[in-house]
């Protein structure tokens, strides 16, 4: 599906001329292309613990959340970089939910963050609030040169829903 996402984007020209994502929850990976559809790089990511397609819309702080609460938003974004309330440079996909793309942060050793980011299936990449979470030197290497300098566009793919039923007001021709 991120591969029919891809080619809906640039058929399209659906990201406007500016570097993008897709984020791939089925499969927990994120694919960044540059402005032109080059593939700048790819990884897995963690993802909201809670399967689901929709934010549940919830203004308060993420450490609140229940865990039924913390969904990764399927759908198109203008993300645009910034900082979180550490000082951390991020890529914002909606900064109203305190949704974002950032680097893996040190977590309770139970969490083990690392290993279900590295582990060979995406079962275990859900932990997260809703933010989507990259391997530092990937964040560094792609995410914040690619996607960190100005606007953006995030596709997150839906998991629970049909894709062309969420992306069909973009007109994403999508296969």
């Amino acid at each position: 599906m991120a591969t029919a996402t891809f080619q809906g984007v640039l058929a399209g020209a659906n990201n406007q001329d500016r570097p993008f994502a897709v984020v791939d929850k089925r499969d927990a990976r994120i694919y960044v292309f540059d402005a032109r559809g080059r593939l700048a790089g790819a990884s897995a990511v963690l993802l909201g613990i809670a399967p689901g397609d929709f934010s549940v819309g919830i203004d308060r702080a993420p450490a609140s959340l229940s865990r039924a609460e913390r969904t990764t938003p399927a759908g198109r974004f203008e993300a645009r970089p910034g900082r979180n309330d550490k000082g951390e440079d991020i890529v914002w996909i909606d900064y109203a939910a305190s949704l974002a793309i950032h680097r893996l942060r040190p977590a309770a050793a139970q969490e083990r963050r690392p290993a279900r980011m590295a582990s060979p299936t995406p079962d275990d990449n859900r932990i997260s609030a809703g933010c989507v979470i990259v391997p530092v030197a990937f964040y560094e290497s792609v995410v914040a040169p690619t996607l960190g300098g100005d606007a953006s566009v995030v596709y997150v793919l839906p998991e629970t829903h049909p894709a062309r039923s969420m992306f069909e007001a973009l007109d994403l021709e999508l296969l």
